[in-house]
């Protein structure tokens, strides 16, 4: 069963990257890594350097569930200056593995 077949039988339509710029004060950051570790859409979350702050996947059941979601996460925080979304519309490939004793 492929990734995408498996996600819609529990309720997932897709996966949503978001990309999110803070105001980048030290106490902006560590509110939202506490925020975005507690939510349960938040698949994964990464603190990035370049233009955005941070990265998140995200698995939602529908574009409205993202909707509520980026309402109450970012637009209601006054931590979060933008974001950018990206919609997956296939998985490609995922894994979790380290590649040991690839060179």
């Amino acid at each position: 069963m492929s990734l995408d077949a498996l996600a819609r039988q529990c309720g997932v339509s897709r996966a949503m990257l978001a990309q999110i710029e803070s105001g980048r004060s030290v106490p902006s950051i560590k509110v939202l890594c506490k925020s975005f570790a507690a939510c349960p859409q938040v698949q994964q979350c990464y603190y990035v350097a370049g233009e955005w702050d941070f990265v998140l996947i995200l698995a939602v059941r529908s574009m409205q569930q993202y909707t509520d979601l980026t309402r109450e996460l970012l637009f209601e925080n006054n931590n979060v200056k933008r974001f950018k979304t990206l919609v997956s519309m296939s998985t490609v490939k995922l894994g979790l593995n380290i590649p040991l004793g690839v060179e």
